[in-house]
């Protein structure tokens, strides 16, 4: 199969990101999961902007919806985790997945630093986000943005929302979704090595449309 090349404007704000974006060249703490740095609790509620090769959505997260969950993704996109990472796993008008770090060795030092389970608070319908797992008590760093109501499948499964979408529903209705689930295989296909392996040059070799978080920062924080 031939690959098409990245399209340019595309190929211009990933490298904007790599030139002005700290989290793009990674931090000594994002190498080191288990550090003091990622062991506080975040505030009670939190916004989350990701900017994208799309446009921007913004996200609301209520720690009483997930505390480990929301936790977790409050100190990696504190540590700016997310910069640069891929769009790699769209289920069209279903669910996006994101959250396999664009640096190797940082996708690499986290992938089995596991968080428990919490008790569902939301449901799965459209706009939540949830983390992705494998395993009960098996959430990393992946997570998916429920494109419709899930809450029939989803809510039958360990699946609990952290967030939900309050601005840009309209930009991750836009995803490129054209590879469906074939970009890195799946948390659940068992299929990432090469993605962790290799990060975005793997992504950008085999899969050249995909989109990508430019930027993903801590806003609104309410303690």
């Amino acid at each position: 199969m031939r690959h098409r090349p990245i399209p340019i404007f595309t190929a211009f704000l990933l490298l904007l990101a790599a030139i002005i974006i700290p989290g793009c060249h990674p931090s000594s703490s994002l190498l080191r999961p288990r550090s003091a740095a990622f062991q506080q609790p975040a505030p009670a509620t939190y916004r989350v902007r990701l900017k994208t090769t799309k446009g921007v959505i913004l996200l609301q997260v209520d720690r009483e919806w997930s505390p480990h969950g929301a936790d977790r993704f409050y100190q990696l996109v504190r540590h700016g985790y997310y910069d640069s990472a891929a769009f790699f796993r769209i289920r069209h008008a279903n669910w996006a997945q994101f959250g396999v770090a664009a640096n190797p060795a940082v996708a690499s030092a986290w992938r089995h630093e596991t968080i428990p389970d919490d008790p569902r608070r939301l449901s799965n319908t459209r706009g939540t986000v949830d983390f992705a797992f494998k395993d009960p008590n098996g959430r990393t760093t992946q997570l998916f943005i429920n494109l419709r109501d899930n809450s029939s499948t989803h809510d039958n499964e360990p699946f609990v929302p952290i967030a939900r979408i309050i601005e840009g529903m309209d930009v991750a209705d836009s995803l490129f979704s054209g590879y469906g689930e074939k970009a890195g295989g799946g948390i659940r296909g068992g299929k990432q090595d090469s993605l962790f392996a290799e990060g975005n040059a793997w992504l950008h070799r085999n899969f050249p449309r995909l989109d990508y978080i430019l930027q993903a920062r801590i806003i609104d924080v309410n303690h």
